[in-house]
């Protein structure tokens, strides 16, 4: 008798769970369909807006090198460290501050020789030798600039100091954080103008921002000066180099939901 009435606990317990299984999945049967209706069947709307501010540099950068060869490191160094003691000094009465000349590389290697080390014969000649016949220093060196004006004499005077590889200026904008909201905000209202006039014509509601991305892209035109154009102009007035404007831009993607 006791066996019999744990069976008939067994098969009603039993009975129960495979209810409970099958109305879980029953419900899961009627829900799905609304999940996917309300993630991958949502309406969008995507809207891109352009800003750009342009503005005149205010400050500019000047690269340059010094190079010396010598018979020794020591030799070589010292023709460096000469001529940029009168650049450093010469920088100084442009009223330029330590913290805008850095030093951006030092170096000094071997210079070779291709050596025969004993006569040769046309057609029997011995296995030549690379020989060290001396040593070049070399250092590069950038220049910030920030009285733009000054550019000009400031690329004439170094052009007479024997540096190499004279390049520049290249004009650029010191700050440009300020620059680069005024751009954003700009594309935002573009964007924003766009999605309410599309709005309005095809007769829809917006409703929340779902998702915002933003693309910089900043122009900066460079304008380079010649080395040689400062060398040759050394007897007169030095060169004015015109600087232009910088475009910063920005460009910004905002995507709507439809009501």
């Amino acid at each position: 008798m006791e066996t019999l009435w744990t069976n008939k606990r067994f098969i009603t317990a039993s009975t129960i769970f495979v209810a409970i299984l099958c109305l879980l999945s029953i419900v899961n049967i009627f829900r799905e369909p609304s999940d996917l209706n309300s993630i991958d069947n949502q309406n969008l709307i995507v809207l891109t807006g352009h800003g750009e501010v342009k503005a005149v540099p205010d400050i500019a950068n000047i690269y340059f090198t010094i190079r010396k060869e010598a018979k020794t490191v020591k030799e070589a160094q010292a023709g460096v460290a000469s001529v940029e003691k009168s650049s450093l000094d010469f920088l100084k009465t442009k009223n330029i501050d330590n913290k805008d000349i850095k030093t951006e590389n030092t170096s000094f290697n071997p210079k070779y020789e291709n050596k025969v080390l004993v006569p040769c014969s046309m057609y029997n000649c011995p296995p030549s030798n690379n020989v060290i016949v001396g040593y070049e220093s070399s250092e590069s060196i950038t220049v910030k600039v920030r009285n733009t004006d000054d550019v000009g004499a400031i690329i004439q005077g170094l052009g007479t100091l024997g540096v190499e590889n004279l390049n520049g200026p290249n004009f650029a904008i010191d700050n440009e954080d300020a620059l680069k909201i005024q751009a954003r905000k700009l594309a935002i209202d573009e964007a924003k103008v766009k999605a309410q006039k599309l709005a309005k014509d095809i007769g829809i509601r917006l409703g929340k921002i779902v998702s915002f991305s933003e693309g910089n892209n900043y122009p900066a035109p460079m304008m380079y000066a010649k080395a040689d154009m400062a060398v040759s102009s050394s007897v007169g007035a030095p060169a004015e180099i015109p600087k232009g404007e910088n475009t910063i831009a920005s460009d910004v993607t905002i995507t709507y939901e439809i009501k």
